[in-house]
């Protein structure tokens, strides 16, 4: 019973000196903080939250995607594989399979539910991807068939 209270004494000390770190006036950098009489200035911000425009994040800071070529006209790439069959609805919505793999990428107008289709592109079964099912193929092309 020794043992918790000893495990919760010590997370609570550990607690109180990090959230006490830093409040000596010491940024680590040896320079005094603003409450020892150095001068601070500071430049009014069009943004309304305070946060300095080098640490705010826009609303939508997501990383671009990049997004596979699509349409006919691309080339197949080196290893390219191509792939003949029935697009059928995936478990999760948007997620779109041919003989088992699940398309990532191409024409949604060739690529639709119930249509005959040839596939070229590329077999990346290490991608992660939400739909849950089919080993993930990026199309290059696709056409009907």
């Amino acid at each position: 019973m020794k043992t918790p209270r000893m495990v919760l004494a010590a997370l609570v000390a550990c607690a109180a000196l990090t959230a006490c770190g830093g409040q000596d006036g010491d940024d680590r950098t040896g320079a005094p903080s603003p409450s020892e009489g150095s001068p601070v200035t500071s430049t009014p911000s069009s943004d309304p939250t305070g946060v300095p425009p080098s640490t705010a994040l826009p609303p939508t800071a997501l990383p671009p995607t990049k997004r596979p070529p699509v349409g006919p006209s691309v080339p197949p790439g080196p290893g390219a594989t191509t792939i003949t069959g029935t697009v059928q609805a995936g478990v999760e919505p948007n997620c779109l399979l041919v003989e088992g793999y699940q398309l990532i990428g191409g024409p949604r107008d060739v690529l639709t539910v119930g249509a005959r289709v040839t596939v070229t592109g590329q077999p990346k079964p290490d991608m992660m991807t939400t739909c849950q099912q089919g080993t993930p193929f990026v199309v290059e092309s696709a056409r009907r068939s």
